[in-house]
């Protein structure tokens, strides 16, 4: 069986060392064994980090990915569980990408801004925010199958 050291782990998977040793404090990589105090790192260990990376890339937080580690090393069927992961970070993707919809139409209105003085701009600006505002809370009340999330 080959074994790494953590400098060729983190090389292998495009990560620093730190990167390892804090996913090891906090579970999500195994302890690995030592020799002569260093550690030494089976080739698993690989598929383990990019797991971690591609749960960082759909925003899964740490937390997240130890409930589906857990999961990933026992006996139970991870994809139910990750099915409802997936639906709920659809949910906060769908928020945020109607927070910057919003923020853009803001953003947008302060370049057309005419008013004499920035307390007035800044009026302006508020009401179209406070308009995306109703907008998007009857938007999500009217989505099918979010409305339960959204509130």
């Amino acid at each position: 069986m080959t074994e790494f050291t953590i400098s060729e782990v983190a090389k292998q998977a495009g990560i620093r060392a730190s990167a390892i040793r804090y996913y090891e404090s906090v579970g999500l990589l195994p302890q690995p064994q030592r020799v002569s105090g260093r550690r030494r790192y089976d080739a698993q260990v690989l598929r383990r980090l990019a797991f971690i990376q591609a749960a960082q890339a759909v925003g899964l937080s740490v937390a997240e990915m130890q409930t589906l580690l857990q999961e990933l090393d026992g006996d139970a069927p991870l994809s139910a569980r990750w099915q409802c992961l997936a639906q709920q970070k659809i949910v906060e993707v769908d928020t945020l990408i109607h927070r910057a919809q919003s923020m853009r139409r803001m953003l947008e209105q302060g370049l057309h801004c005419s008013c004499p003085d920035l307390e007035q701009c800044i009026d302006c600006v508020l009401k179209i925010h406070c308009k995306d505002q109703r907008r998007t809370a009857i938007e999500l009340s009217q989505a099918p199958g979010k409305h339960n999330a959204a509130l």
